[in-house]
């Protein structure tokens, strides 16, 4: 628990009631994560942020935007503060049954039907604990070249975890995007960030998207990340593409070619072997 701040006076201040009990929670990019009973029979899931600079405020925000926006599942924001967030406590976990993942298409689906004015958000965000810019941009190709792969390439760059040379052929690739990629329909709303640990499933259905990174922007840059970690599989892509019909080539080029967001993300977080995979679809591209 941490140290630097009395959790429970936070709890009380914030909600008028007291906790009976706090235990931890794993995951979080941001602050420290906990599980509270309280006093008045309810239970919360709550996060903490005792670093100079907090900002839970924005995943409050983002959590809130995707449920006054959307139907997909998300908890319910109780008290956002930039140090303290507190949320309904969600049960579920992060195994996905055939079943969860067919689930977990559809709620994406649903998703990606919600469309916007253009591509960004009206705010900036963050992507785990990094900032994400979200200027609103008329352009689909634009946008993810210069406000996703330049920005967090540069990022990378200046932080040392990506090389000079790296950087130089990411720019040379960001040059000549639109030969790889087309303007969707419509600006599609996005979670952001959909990987294992920020989905929970129970009994075959998906109970909670957690920890999102909001935008508007393409859904396949969605999918892409979907597959990085292994989060979702054959049965996901099935029910998805009855729904929602997938374009040729993605599988085959465009699905390595968005996750060079997220991985320039991992290597600006974590440095080494992201670096090389950034260099690797790199080199697939030609580049």
């Amino acid at each position: 628990m941490s140290k630097a701040m009395d959790i429970p006076a936070l709890i009380h201040e914030a909600l008028g009631v007291l906790p009976v009990s706090i235990r931890p929670l794993s995951g979080g990019c941001i602050g420290e994560v906990y599980a509270a009973d309280l006093d008045d029979g309810h239970r919360v899931a709550l996060k903490v942020d005792a670093s100079n600079a907090p900002r839970l405020d924005i995943e409050g925000y983002m959590l809130g935007y995707l449920a006054n926006t959307s139907n997909l599942p998300v908890p319910r924001v109780i008290h956002s503060s930039p140090s303290l967030l507190i949320m309904d406590f969600i049960e579920g976990d992060s195994h996905f049954s055939p079943e969860a993942q067919q689930h977990a298409a559809e709620l994406l689906a649903a998703l990606h039907g919600v469309h916007g004015p253009a591509f960004g958000l009206e705010r900036d965000t963050l992507i785990g604990p990094l900032h994400q810019p979200n200027p609103w941009t008329d352009s689909w190709v634009s946008f993810f070249r210069e406000h996703r792969l330049l920005y967090m390439g540069e990022e990378a760059c200046r932080s040392r975890a990506l090389s000079s040379k790296a950087f130089e052929r990411l720019t040379a690739f960001a040059g000549r995007l639109g030969d790889f990629i087309q303007e969707p329909s419509a600006p599609t709303l996005l979670h952001g960030d959909v990987w294992t640990t920020n989905v929970l499933a129970r009994e075959g259905r998906v109970t909670a998207f957690i920890d999102p990174s909001v935008y508007y922007g393409h859904p396949e840059v969605e999918l892409a990340f979907t597959t990085l970690f292994g989060t979702f599989g054959a049965p996901f892509f099935k029910r998805y593409q009855e729904i929602h019909p997938i374009a040729p080539g993605f599988f085959e080029q465009r699905r390595d070619l968005y996750n060079l967001y997220p991985l320039l993300v991992h290597t600006r977080l974590f440095g080494g072997g992201y670096a090389q995979n950034v260099e690797r679809i790199l080199s697939g591209l030609g580049f």
